[in-house]
């Protein structure tokens, strides 16, 4: 059976033994005195599964706001170098609100 790294971290820790049970793999050698923290990981590197996961921005375009965010990093580069005080902090404002745009969208 193919696992995700969502269904895995739900598992209990009898439960990731039993899977690891049936797999030949140096990273799971010693599973049944592992604990979860250390037992997930050597699962999903034995299942060649990514070991994190994986956030999506729902309603707005990630790269598109990155790119502003970037763009307003250098701005307030400028403003610091130029020492304009309010320049400056119209960008840290403009970069926190992208920021939390991000967040907000992230599922």
């Amino acid at each position: 059976m193919t696992y995700t790294y969502e269904q895995l971290s739900e598992m209990t820790v009898a439960q990731l033994r039993q899977i690891a049970d049936g797999i030949e793999h140096e990273a799971v050698k010693g599973h049944s005195t592992m604990h979860k923290e250390k037992l997930l990981p050597a699962l999903c590197e034995a299942l060649g599964i990514e070991a994190h996961k994986h956030h999506v921005a729902v309603g707005i375009n990630k790269g598109q706001v990155k790119v502003e965010i970037r763009a307003m990093k250098k701005k307030r580069d400028e403003a610091l170098a130029a020492k304009d005080h309010p320049k400056y902090k119209d960008a840290l404002r403009h970069i926190h609100s992208l920021k939390n745009k991000l967040r907000r969208a992230i599922k």
